[in-house]
């Protein structure tokens, strides 16, 4: 189908969606959760005050009534819930991405790129979105590679911090250690928390199977890490190989 009359069908059908989702979340919000939410999030970020769970239970409700459309009808309603403020409506389209990650094409990078830099305004948003549909994105197609070792030098901080936490999925299924080095190398003295966090856990995650490697990289670098960085790059390893990082 023509790509303008996909986007059309989706803008017709999108208001009357929108309007059943935000029936069902308003049925479960929390106004104490949405404000120990906001509270524990800091910045940029705008809550109905639903919890996570219930959100990813009604997006699955949601997803089987449209699975059976094409993957750009489903970006598409993903763009526009996109728009809005809310981060639950964020975290419905990040889901649905991720939903649709068997259907990913190359050519998929430059919209997951563009979310990133026009949608993302707190950590939570880009954690959850890094995480898993783009992370899943980046371990199948690695080409795109070289695009995300460009976001550690953007002004952006949800690229930079994103350049990190995207490579956790393929971490966790033993690819792509060497590049996450270089990530991390990039991004080693950045001045921003939320970066350093991101590289941070990147390692950590990076040590369940790596533990040995990434103990003599962070060895090797402690003494230009941010403690920040360093505190979240060692926390799964054991009292003995922390004690081998921290003394000398």
């Amino acid at each position: 189908m023509d790509i303008m009359c996909v986007m059309a069908n989706v803008d017709r059908v999108f208001i009357g969606l929108r309007r059943s989702i935000l029936h069902d979340l308003k049925l479960h919000v929390e106004p104490e959760y949405r404000r120990g939410a906001e509270k524990y999030m800091k910045e940029g970020i705008v809550l109905y005050g639903v919890r996570v769970q219930r959100v990813r239970k009604i997006s699955a409700e949601y997803y089987r009534e449209i699975r059976e459309h094409g993957k750009d009808y489903i970006f598409g309603l993903c763009d526009r819930l996109l728009r809005s403020r809310y981060a639950e409506e964020k975290t419905i389209a990040f889901d649905w991405a991720y939903r649709l990650r068997e259907q990913y094409e190359p050519a998929d990078f430059n919209l997951f790129q563009s979310w990133l830099m026009r949608y993302v305004s707190n950590w939570g948003a880009c954690d959850d979105f890094c995480r898993h549909a783009f992370g899943a994105f980046i371990y199948q197609h690695p080409k795109s590679l070289p695009n995300v070792f460009e976001w550690t030098s953007s002004k952006n901080r949800w690229l930079r911090r994103g350049a990190g936490v995207i490579m956790i999925y393929s971490l966790r299924k033993g690819e792509h250690l060497d590049f996450s080095f270089e990530i991390a190398d990039a991004l080693l003295q950045d001045d921003d928390y939320l970066v350093q966090n991101g590289y941070g856990w990147m390692l950590k995650d990076a040590s369940i199977l790596f533990a040995d490697r990434v103990l003599k990289y962070v060895v090797n670098n402690k003494k230009r890490m941010p403690r920040r960085a360093l505190r979240y790059a060692i926390e799964r390893f054991s009292a003995q190989q922390k004690g081998k990082v921290m003394g000398g």
